[in-house]
């Protein structure tokens, strides 16, 4: 077993979300990652919400696994040149400056180009070419842009954002298939291209059976929405659909044994056509199988409220995992609402690699996700992430060659700051 993408150097020119969780999936392959950070401050998120006092909080050290770095200040002209070496060497640049940042630093694809023409220039915007291309955005405002604001919540109340970062996290990861495949689609062309992954566009991406439902609704009412079957008019836009089943299928939250003390203790239930049958057999309903009133998918619709309320009445006499115990054997689909707590307690996921435990020097042990994609032949253990600067001298030295006169002619210029020698013992 080795490293899929081993060999391949990304200098990694980004902050805070969602460039960070592109290079720290790219980190993850096996690629060799250079986090380029200011002297004394870098990233900023290594100081936002911090849960310790003068250490690294967990927002940057859960998205900056497996990377090494170097404090480099590019106004200096020592910091430029040594930051033009790097773009020399490596495969992959990755940047989510604010529109016109790099371009204003004197790094614009064509001079990127001159440097190295066999180099992917990768970058996350908040919107792609058009009237809004200049306008910085976040998490929310992306998720707000994108459609899935619009779509979430109930049709009664405000537009709702998710918790699942759809906006940051979601475009990084759209960004590292567009990387992995200019860097694939180079083996064939020699050359390099940019690559670029707006937040609007990956959001809408991930909300395409909203726009798949907005076509539909042209043609006639979303029949498989709890506002059909409460004989409530639609609008000219997809609304907003509580917790029924994107996938068409009648779905719900319901409430199980504790719901009263415990916010989790709540199970998703769909009631599809192909098991309808045995939901009734399960809920002790089975005169409803044969009901014409029940018995077909049409005649269910205006009375999901009281099916689902029926439903709750026995998932209330369990705890959300006897429901799903009880409902796998017969393949209901269901899925008990599952709390952070819950889930950073789950030894399966250790297991797998999806949650890791990894040992910081300041912070000590502190758990993080690891790869959510799992390659039989990517032999890659998660690592913390690195001190601020950690890596300069060993970056200077091994990756671009300065000897130790070069390196302390560099550092007297300030260029790199005073890097953090700290490392685990």
């Amino acid at each position: 077993m080795g490293k899929a993408l081993d060999g391949v150097r990304v200098l990694d020119f980004t902050h805070v979300q969602s460039g960070p969780t592109c290079t720290q999936l790219l980190a993850w392959f096996g690629a060799d990652v250079i986090k380029v950070e200011r002297p004394g401050e870098g990233d900023i998120t290594r100081s936002q919400l911090r849960d310790i006092p003068n250490v690294d909080s967990l927002y940057f050290t859960m998205l900056n696994s497996n990377k090494r770095s170097i404090t480099l200040d590019t106004k200096n002209p020592q910091g430029k040149k040594v930051l033009e070496e790097l773009i020399k060497i490596c495969d992959v640049m990755v940047e989510n400056f604010a529109p016109g940042v790099l371009d204003r630093m004197g790094l614009t694809w064509e001079r990127i180009q001159e440097i190295n023409p066999r180099i992917i220039v990768a970058s996350v915007k908040g919107f792609g070419p058009g009237p809004f291309e200049d306008c910085k955005v976040y998490e929310n405002v992306a998720q707000c842009t994108g459609g899935s604001a619009s779509t979430t919540g109930f049709r009664d109340g405000l537009p709702m954002v998710t918790g699942s970062q759809i906006g940051d996290s979601g475009t990084g990861l759209h960004l590292a298939l567009g990387i992995v495949t200019a860097l694939y689609q180079r083996t064939l062309t020699g050359k390099g291209q940019r690559v670029l992954a707006a937040m609007q566009d990956a959001v809408l991406n991930l909300c395409r059976v909203k726009l798949r439902d907005q076509q539909r609704l042209q043609r006639g009412p979303l029949q498989e929405y709890s506002q059909f079957g409460e004989g409530i008019p639609f609008g000219d836009a997809v609304p907003r659909a509580g917790n029924d089943s994107g996938g068409g299928q009648p779905g719900r939250i319901l409430k199980c044994k504790g719901w009263e003390t415990d916010p989790n203790a709540y199970i998703y239930f769909i009631t599809q056509a192909q098991v309808w049958d045995k939901v009734c057999t399960v809920i002790g309903k089975e005169e409803w199988i044969n009901d014409p009133e029940f018995a077909k998918p049409a005649q269910r619709l205006p009375k999901l409220n009281f099916i689902f309320a029926t439903i709750e009445e026995w998932t209330m006499t369990k705890t959300k995992f006897e429901v799903m115990d009880i409902l796998n054997k017969y393949d209901i689909p269901c899925g008990p609402i599952l709390s952070m707590k819950e889930i950073a307690e789950d030894q399966s996921l250790y297991a797998t690699g999806t949650l890791v435990e990894v040992d910081h020097p300041t912070r000590g042990a502190y758990i993080t996700v690891g790869n959510p994609i799992k390659l039989s032949d990517n032999d890659v253990q998660v690592e913390r992430s690195p001190l601020l600067g950690e890596h300069t001298d060993e970056i200077l030295a091994s990756v671009l060659g300065f000897d130790e006169e070069q390196i302390t002619e560099i550092k007297a210029s300030g260029a790199t700051g005073e890097p953090v020698r700290q490392a685990a013992e």
